[in-house]
């Protein structure tokens, strides 16, 4: 009798248990609590608990059943189709007014009580647009113009501004580093798209929050986190995926998964990409092929007919990402996460000098030009307390280490004599953030900021022939120092329920360290020793006259102190050019105005826009320049014209942005993003040139249809024409990667791409993607890009979670 009542016990125990289901978000695969499950007439109802868990015993086999919860997908199906699953993920809604961003003052706030414009890019939409890199993850957005000079490679413009005048971080960690460069850089590539949670985009200065260089904009990338258990139990889970493009032949691999207890968790995270030479499209102009490339033949350099003029040779590499992660909760106030980053990619052509055209035109200008392996490491700590304290509620203590490792090789046609330069960087950072949100309907927001980088910078000969090795100038003066101190406070207050008003200060001071070696050129000068500051601030309000209209208004200042790169480099700017230090730079400084509007139609129609203008003076440029008393010097053999980074220039820059989502029924929706800037760059002697890193006016569509399994996206991309006239000094210089005009001038042509993305998830675990790019097989250059972009494109992809 006993062993029948624990058989029926039993029994009883199993049915109730596969009467469960657990419900998981889409993105992160955490549980997601308080979801409402309810039949037709909603007689029936459930709740899932905080572990995800859904109890459905109450509602009939083949009864139908809606899942509900704020800020996710409703998603309907019958009992059975829901218990057989086990598991249901719900997938975010495409537009949150509610949505959190971290950007403006590092804690969470509301998105839509900041003034400034942000885009935020989420890891669903970074899974669904499957970028090679995170430039083209940028780029995705529609909201990002992106330059490329070769394959491995990808330097943003935000509203007129980019490379060093652009801050980029990680988790909080400033990757800028005292090399960025005035000129197109490619540092981005090296943060894994497959490793990023979320993405959020400044538009305008972040000085206030950020310091130095954030001038045009803001681009922050947050790393997934390690996921604790929420049970006594291990959580494991994990995903795959494969990618596969035929432009360049790419194959990416990439794999993660999460071991986490109640108090600790891991996180590993793999990617490797490798990428062949890039295919061009068909249908644009012939200047744009590459006919001739030169080859080493019997030890010899010779110029040899390219068998396929379109393969754009050699742009290939090779490319691979780790991220660990460690996150340790010894209780609900205290958070500890150790974080481990390292990229690498192999060598990899600077294709934009490989077609330059020789003196005489008759051929090319350099037999080799290449990026030795660029090396990325970061080991963060960072420590979070929450809870009740004297002078803040919130602390977050971030301090972080970071190696960036580079290197150029150039040699010039039937030149025995190969040029190389090797620089690293040793850089160390310390934030200390506060949050306090005792002071009724103000929250404040403060802390300081202090980071250190050292150059290492050799430059070597290396006569090919005869495999000797000598030393010369290096491109930065070795052993220099830039650092900076600095404090600043936020202030967020919710005036009225409908009126949030937000303002900051920050101070910052920059010192700079270089003693110049005199051992291969005499210079004027023995080190630059600068120690300069600035104070910046930020005011603005987002205000909500009704319930579906928002305004919002943003005043601030920006500032880029001088870098080692500025002061004391020596390079090749352009052919003919060499740029030589200046160590008499002060800061430039930015003003700006920004005012937006916001409009919802009864949640099917959003219509968004945003007005700019930006004044930059004492601007930091690239100018003829005098060394020791000559115009000229040699430089790598070759007589070149001098020049040097200085404050010659004023600068201004305007521009309008406009976006549209408007969703037509549940399954159908459109996106739109359009943009406008225009820029002039104006001399100490009056005469005006436009600004070098204005992008033309660019933007994209979307048509989006989607159901429970299948999503779809058609959209077309443009870019506007940038004619002669309309070119900065430094592109018309250029030519080579140009095409001309009906006078023989260069200009950059417009251009348009069709394309189509699709994803189909076959199964709880199982999801497969078919995209197809540029379909009519354009072949365009976007604008200052040395390289030109892919012709028609098949990608596919599968991933796995388990």
């Amino acid at each position: 009798m006993q062993k029948i009542t624990f058989i029926i016990i039993f029994l009883v125990f199993q049915v109730g248990m596969g009467q469960v289901i657990v419900v998981l978000d889409g993105d992160n695969h955490r549980p997601i609590p308080n979801v409402i499950a309810y039949n037709t007439d909603k007689s029936k109802t459930s709740l899932s608990d905080l572990d995800g868990k859904c109890d459905l015993s109450k509602f009939g086999q083949g009864e139908r059943i809606a899942l509900m919860h704020i800020g996710y997908q409703t998603v309907r199906a019958t009992k059975g189709a829901l218990l057989k699953k086990g598991r249901l993920y719900l997938e975010l809604t495409a537009e949150q007014l509610d949505e959190v961003v971290m950007s403006i003052s590092k804690w969470e706030q509301q998105r839509k009580d900041i003034p400034q414009k942000i885009a935020v890019i989420n890891a669903k939409t970074v899974d669904f647009t499957a970028p090679q890199t995170s430039a083209d993850l940028l780029q995705n957005s529609g909201k990002v113009f992106v330059q490329k000079s070769q394959l491995g490679g990808g330097s943003p413009m935000i509203r007129g501004f980019a490379t060093n005048r652009l801050l980029l971080t990680v988790d909080g960690v400033r990757m800028n580093n005292a090399i960025f460069r005035g000129g197109n850089i490619q540092n981005v590539i090296s943060i894994d798209p497959y490793a990023i949670r979320s993405t959020e985009i400044i538009f305008g200065p972040g000085s206030v929050i950020y310091g130095s260089d954030a001038i045009g904009g803001v681009m922050n990338f947050y790393t997934k986190d390690a996921q604790f258990s929420k049970t006594d139990s291990i959580n494991f889970f994990g995903k795959g995926n494969y990618r596969f493009s035929t432009a360049n032949m790419e194959n990416t691999v990439h794999v993660d998964f999460n071991l986490g207890k109640k108090n600790w968790a891991f996180l590993t995270n793999i990617t490797y990409n490798d990428f062949d030479d890039l295919k061009m499209g068909s249908h644009g102009p012939t200047s744009y092929l590459r006919d001739h490339f030169v080859t080493i033949v019997e030890g010899e350099d010779r110029l040899v007919q390219n068998p396929s003029p379109k393969e754009q040779t050699p742009t290939g590499y090779n490319q691979i990402n780790l991220m660990q992660k460690v996150a340790f909760k010894p209780n609900n106030n205290w958070n500890a996460n150790l974080s481990t980053y390292y990229s690498e990619t192999s060598d990899y052509a600077r294709y934009d000098r490989l077609i330059r055209p020789s003196k005489d035109g008759t051929g090319l200008r350099s037999a080799e030009w290449y990026y030795g392996p660029q090396k990325w490491f970061m080991a963060n700590l960072q420590f979070y307390k929450n809870g009740k304290s004297k002078f803040y509620d919130g602390l977050k203590i971030t301090t972080a280490y970071q190696k960036f490792e580079e290197s150029r090789n150039d040699r010039s046609f039937q030149d025995p004599i190969k040029y190389m330069t090797k620089e690293k960087v040793d850089a160390i950072s310390a934030n200390v953030d506060f949050e306090n949100k005792r002071i009724g309907n103000l929250r404040l927001y403060y802390g300081g900021e202090y980071v250190f980088n050292k150059i290492g910078s050799k430059g070597t000969e290396l006569n090919i022939e005869t495999t000797e090795q000598l030393g010369s100038a290096s491109r930065y003066p070795d052993d220099a120092t830039w650092q900076t101190l600095a404090g600043y406070i936020n202030s967020e207050l919710k005036a009225k329920p409908n009126f949030t008003f937000l303002s900051g200060l920050r101070y910052s001071h920059v010192w700079i360290d270089a003693v110049f070696d005199q051992t291969y050129y005499s210079f004027p000068f023995k080190n630059a020793d600068l120690s300069t500051g600035a104070l910046t601030g930020s005011i603005g309000f987002s205000w909500f006259p009704k319930v579906d209209l928002q305004l919002t208004f943003n005043g601030s200042t920006g500032f880029r102190a001088p870098n080692i790169d500025d002061v004391g480099k020596i390079f090749d700017s352009e052919p003919g050019s060499v740029v030589v230090p200046n160590p008499e730079l002060e800061p430039e400084y930015a003003y700006n105005l920004e005012i937006g509007v916001q409009k919802n139609f009864n949640d099917k129609l959003m219509l968004k826009g945003a007005a700019f203008y930006t004044y930059l003076v004492d601007a930091l440029v690239r100018r003829d320049f005098q060394f020791n008393g000559s115009s000229e010097m040699e430089y790598n053999g070759e007589l070149s014209n001098v020049q040097a980074i200085q404050n010659a220039a004023k600068a201004y820059v305007y521009g309008f942005e406009f976006g549209l989502d408007a969703f037509l029924t549940e399954s159908v929706s459109v996106n739109a993003n359009l943009t406008l800037t225009e820029g002039i760059e104006e001399e100490d002697d009056g005469t005006n040139s436009p600004g070098r890193h204005v992008a033309p006016t660019f933007g994209d569509f979307h048509l989006i249809w989607k159901n429970q399994k299948l999503k779809t996206d058609l959209f077309l991309n443009f870019n506007g024409e940038i004619d002669y006239d309309d070119m900065s000094m430094s592109e018309i210089t250029k030519d080579y990667i140009y095409a001309l005009n009906a006078e023989g001038n260069p200009y950059s042509p417009s251009w348009y791409t069709l394309n189509f993305r699709s994803q189909y998830q076959l199964s709880n675990t199982l999801k497969l993607s078919l995209n197809l790019e540029n379909i009519t097989d354009q072949r365009y250059r976007s604008y200052s890009s040395g390289i030109v972009a892919p012709g028609i494109n098949l990608i596919l992809g599968v991933g796995y979670l388990f």
